[in-house]
């Protein structure tokens, strides 16, 4: 084990700052970030008032978060591949498309979540 690497207290904080710098970096660099992060402002106060129980709640809010931390780590994919190189190589852009994927599927699944607890409320 590294003698030199933090623990403890300092650790937490040192990775608190690496992840608020990935929060910052994907708001600035990435559009569908922003967008995404836009529909969490608004659905969320919404999903909590909606929600009649803890798990409706949770289900609403959660499905929400969802889509934030996969298409957080469909930029982490996206910087790495560009990283590597910038030519055009089919197992690069089958990884990008699949994260896209990812967060295809994730906004399915909120509609899916959404409809079910809004039906099962309204219906």
């Amino acid at each position: 084990m590294d003698r030199h690497k933090p623990t403890g207290l300092k650790r937490l904080i040192l990775a608190s700052g690496h992840s608020w710098r990935g929060f910052v970096g994907a708001f600035r660099a990435e559009a569908a970030f922003r967008q995404e992060l836009a529909l969490l402002i608004v659905l969320l106060p919404l999903g909590v008032w909606l929600g009649r129980t803890g798990i409706e709640k949770a289900l609403l809010v959660g499905a929400l978060l969802l889509v934030l931390m996969v298409e957080l780590l469909n930029g982490g994919i996206e910087a790495v591949v560009d990283r590597i190189g910038l030519e055009r190589h089919e197992l690069s852009g089958l990884a990008k498309d699949m994260g896209s994927a990812a967060v295809l599927v994730s906004l399915i699944n909120v509609a899916v979540i959404w409809g079910f607890v809004l039906f099962d409320r309204f219906g």
